[in-house]
């Protein structure tokens, strides 16, 4: 049994994470914290590894924290650019044995999306991100958008693609969207949904489009239990669900 705690447990995700946590039958959730609570709990209740999807201002402390108790972490909680991930790097260098897992989405479908995206990318001319989220997400675009553009623009450049095609030459702020690695993201921000995203391929004569949909958080516990299971037996630094699901 892997004793688990889990920040930001009183979130809709939290909530939704610390329930799963409870059914599976190799965790054992013996910490729910959220803001206000002490995070010193994890430490009391003797837990292995934690589950953070609290807010990018909170996410490095916590972290710390856990890194110094040697706590395992596995992290849904977005803003993580090369920086954070370099100051990342230096801390588990002086925790060895201690994993962390960074994962810019827990479902299995929308890592599917990606890895489809990537590998279509080389194939056309032009390509844009679409994605939609609930109006109370802080950050935009979602991590998992950049992700996928990170992925594309790799799979791009790998094949020998030359830079997307764009004739803009005049237009309002914004309106062409923010530009991850060369790769053009939209993010909308609309009441009623959950996480969503395509990404739109395009050549001559015709368009692909690889859509995801989350319709319900619980679509993303299938990924968090994944990655604590991993998370335990591997050290260091990982960046991507993808690369502890066996996935061809």
């Amino acid at each position: 049994m892997i004793k688990v705690g889990v920040l930001g447990a009183r979130g809709r995700l939290g909530s939704v994470i610390c329930e799963a946590v409870e059914t599976a039958p190799d965790t054992d959730l013996v910490a729910r914290i959220g803001s206000g609570d002490r995070i010193e709990e994890l430490v009391e209740a003797g837990a292995q590894a934690v589950v953070d999807v609290t807010r990018p201002e909170a996410v490095m402390g916590n972290l710390e924290f856990c890194l110094r108790h040697g706590i395992h972490a596995v992290v849904g909680t977005t803003g993580f650019d090369e920086e954070r991930l370099a100051t990342l790097r230096g801390w588990l260098e002086q925790a060895p044995g201690t994993g962390v897992l960074i994962a810019p989405n827990f479902s299995i479908g929308a890592i599917l999306m990606m890895r489809f995206a990537a590998a279509a990318a080389p194939f056309y001319e032009s390509v844009e991100i679409v994605e939609m989220h609930h109006p109370d997400k802080v950050d935009a675009p979602s991590g998992t958008a950049r992700r996928t553009a990170e992925l594309v623009a790799e799979a791009r450049r790998a094949a020998g693609a030359g830079p997307v095609p764009d004739a803009t030459s005049t237009g309002l702020e914004g309106a062409r969207g923010a530009e991850v690695d060369g790769i053009r993201v939209h993010g909308l921000r609309i009441r009623g949904a959950v996480a969503h995203q395509e990404v739109v391929l395009g050549g001559v004569g015709e368009t692909l489009t690889v859509r995801h949909d989350s319709l319900d958080r619980v679509s993303f516990t299938p990924g968090v239990l994944a990655g604590l299971r991993a998370v335990v037996d591997r050290p260091g630094l990982t960046v991507g669900l993808e690369h502890v699901l066996d996935l061809p």
